[in-house]
């Protein structure tokens, strides 16, 4: 069998998979079973599925991931969280969109102290939605940044899927983390601009405030005490990886805990609280984990069917120049994007796409942000982009479907913007791990 009948075979029977429904895990593992027996040697290559499976899985450096994603679940179930959107309601008054401007500050925080990005567009879309819709927002303006600074999430650390990105594409966890950094904070800037811009142009689509705004130290006092701490937690992970106090996994359980620690000295840690913030962690990583159990041995099939040499040395031999196959590989991310999950995606591509990287001497911490970024905006497009589906589970059911898609639409073209500004001046994504990490 050559090269690409193998390719074919294994992308068709995972293709057939997905679209009838099932699960990308077990998609993922349905596939392995046949490559093993295909490619690996019959039932030594179903030990082998076994034995990469157990590897897999306890890769030390997958580890921050259930760390980062309890750090949100905490705040969220304990309601420091609903405390820092309200202490940014006080203190932002005067500014055109008011509230889609405190959705976009309060997700940016959220991102920089939350690892799950489905529960921050579920938070805020369940907080500050309705308060929009009932002051006469458009139901545009009202859906669309919950949705994008969801988005934003994937690249301000800590990021469950930038740790699982940085160990399936062998780059460096803690420089990838500080990578999206620069870029992250910049396309919620970009946000904020599109926001202003439209309230002004358009000042039917978000009324003014009726109530009247809070002056003096009474304003600025909520943001203090709420949302200091949240900062501190940040800069706490941040600061631990890029001084080498830490490893990521470290800094991401030194995060956990001051946490933790936060919400004990507020007095809003109860056991009910920690119960659910520990199950939603077990729920979310069980399922990240358990769809990267097929990681590994769906790349070594890939190789060992030399569909994966086969590609990588058609591309090669094409003469493309680096350019065009980057512009090639970002495009197959935007269309996957609207199809599939972004582990999936991570699952289908990286096995092309890191040798690609290795051929044409990319910098990996930058082409991972473009990817990342690329995955971001997979999230947002439809027909499947996940945060469509998590806005259409808290959205109202008198707005239609339509109108949710056309609310996020100038977010995703400020996404494609940042690609191309990532693209165009590298030190966005390189400068700063390059400046804390010297990498």
């Amino acid at each position: 069998m050559t090269w690409w009948q193998s390719l074919l075979l294994l992308f068709g029977l995972l293709s057939v998979l997905l679209l009838t429904g099932l699960p990308a895990a077990f998609a993922f593992l349905a596939v392995n079973l046949v490559g093993a027996v295909l490619y690996l040697g019959g039932e030594a290559g179903l030990m082998q599925v076994v034995r990469n499976g157990v590897a897999s899985l306890t890769n030390f450096s997958l580890t921050p991931i259930p760390f980062f994603i309890l750090m949100g679940e905490v705040l969220f179930h304990t309601g420091l969280a609903m405390k820092a959107i309200d202490a940014f309601d006080r203190a932002i008054h005067g500014v055109p969109g008011r509230l889609a401007v405190v959705a976009i500050v309060a997700g940016t925080v959220f991102s920089a102290i939350s690892g799950s990005t489905v529960a921050t567009t579920a938070l805020l879309g369940g907080l500050l939605l309705p308060q929009m819709l009932r002051r006469g927002y458009h139901p545009r303006l009202a859906m669309g940044p919950i949705m994008a600074i969801g988005g934003v999430d994937m690249l301000i650390p800590p990021s469950a899927i930038t740790v699982l990105l940085g160990s399936l594409a062998g780059i460096s966890i803690s420089g990838l983390l500080i990578a999206g950094i620069v870029p992250g904070f910049l396309m919620a800037a970009l946000f904020l601009t599109w926001i202003v811009y439209t309230a002004r142009r358009r000042p039917e689509w978000a009324p003014a405030a009726d109530a009247a705004p809070v002056h003096g130290w009474a304003r600025w006092q909520p943001l203090f005490v709420h949302v200091t701490p949240l900062v501190l937690i940040f800069v706490l992970v941040i600061v631990a990886m890029s001084a080498g106090w830490a490893t990521p996994t470290e800094s991401a359980a030194l995060g956990a805990l001051a946490t933790v620690i936060v919400c004990l000295l507020y007095r809003s840690m109860s056991l009910q609280a920690l119960a659910k913030a520990l199950a939603g962690t077990a729920a979310i990583s069980g399922v990240i984990l358990f769809i990267i159990l097929g990681a590994t041995t769906f790349a070594q099939i890939l190789s060992f069917s030399g569909a994966t040499n086969g590609l990588v040395a058609l591309v090669q031999e094409s003469g493309w120049p680096g350019w065009a196959v980057l512009a090639a590989m970002i495009l197959i991310l935007l269309v996957l994007g609207c199809f599939v999950d972004q582990v999936s995606m991570m699952l289908i591509t990286l096995p092309f796409f890191m040798p690609m990287v290795q051929h044409f001497g990319w910098d990996p911490l930058w082409y991972g942000v473009v990817y990342l970024i690329c995955m971001q905006l997979g999230l947002l497009t439809p027909p499947f982009g996940m945060l469509l589906f998590t806005m259409r589970s808290v959205a109202p059911r008198e707005i239609p479907t339509r109108e949710i898609f056309a609310s996020v639409t100038p977010y995703v073209l400020i996404g494609v913007a940042m690609v191309l500004l990532v693209l165009a001046v590298p030190p966005l994504a390189t400068g700063l791990p390059n400046l804390l990490l010297g990498k």
